[in-house]
């Protein structure tokens, strides 16, 4: 899907050097995790708000995460760029459990390189809309949030694809149009079917798995930050469903590297317990809103540890 995208596309770059430089340390004055300390309800309410904030799920569907594997591609940069790119976010990946895929893996995750991130969203959706609106329920933000990608001016812009499936099974839990199975004449043949292990009114089987993300980097706008910086955004928002209009002035994370280059030099600990939280929670909970609760207690949990880790 993405060679046939990126051959029929044809776009020359050519990139501006980017080096492996370490930022020097934090000195923005936004609230770190590390330095805040337990006392009930006010972490609760900052964790709360960050991820409020920052979560993105499809419409009326839960909070989607990639499942096991993740194979990274990067086009239009050059090689020792486009290599720590993909290991940098394999790493990430790897680090929150998930599998990142051997060299010559099929990318699920593309990142592009171009001069004019605008011109290329246009055109991925001028001949590909197809790939990146599948038409099932729940699969994308929307047709507003697509112009969005294409229109808004951004460093990095992405658009991401997500599948609710069986948790059971595995299996796709949503029709995709046109799709049918036996001979195609019953209304049945035009639908997944999903057996139901054990009904409830506060647990489902169906789950949202991401499992295509494309992510535009302009380069014409990133020279006021670093491959390390670049890469960890990268990774922060294409593992997750990040919120592209997202406030997080309020909170020390890579979310706000191109408004304050020197505020971070990696994924921060709210960046990390995020992750770590989306990849730790329990998914099959009916309510919408119980995705997010879950992953804020997962970051709370996450926090307590690293503070009882910590040496005396």
């Amino acid at each position: 899907m993405f060679a046939s995208l990126l051959a029929a596309l044809a776009i020359a770059v050519a990139p501006q050097e980017q080096t492996a430089a370490v930022t020097p340390d934090q000195t923005s004055d936004a609230v770190r995790l590390e330095d805040v300390e337990v006392t009930g309800r006010r972490l609760d309410s900052l964790i709360r708000s960050f991820v409020d904030e920052v979560a993105a799920p499809n419409p009326n569907r839960g909070i989607a995460r990639w499942d096991t594997r993740l194979c990274v591609g990067v086009a239009n940069l050059r090689g020792e760029a486009a290599q720590y790119l993909v290991d940098r976010v394999s790493t990430v990946a790897e680090d929150i459990g998930l599998t990142p895929g051997a060299p010559g893996c099929k990318p699920n995750l593309m990142i592009i390189a171009t001069e004019d991130g605008g011109a290329l969203a246009a055109e991925l959706v001028r001949q590909h809309k197809g790939a990146l609106r599948m038409g099932g329920s729940g699969m994308d933000q929307g047709g507003a949030a697509l112009r969005r990608f294409q229109e808004t001016d951004r460093p990095v812009r992405w658009w991401q694809v997500s599948m609710p499936v069986d948790s059971e099974t595995g299996m796709r839990a949503t029709r995709i149009p046109g799709e049918c199975t036996n001979a195609c004449t019953n209304l049945s043949d035009f639908a997944p079917t999903i057996n139901v292990f054990a009904a409830s009114r506060l647990s489902t089987q169906i789950i949202d798995n991401i499992f295509r993300t494309i992510v535009i980097v302009d380069v014409s706008q990133t020279s006021d930050v670093n491959i390390n910086q670049l890469a960890d955004y990268i990774a922060m928002v294409s593992l997750a469903q990040i919120n592209p209009d997202a406030d997080t002035s309020a909170y020390a994370s890579i979310l706000n590297v191109f408004a304050e280059p020197d505020g971070a030099a990696w994924l921060t600990d709210w960046d990390r317990a995020y992750l770590a939280g989306l990849y730790d929670a329990e998914r099959t909970r009916k309510s919408l809103r119980a995705g997010r609760s879950e992953i804020a207690a997962s970051i709370h949990r996450a926090h307590e540890q690293s503070q009882s880790d910590q040496p005396d």
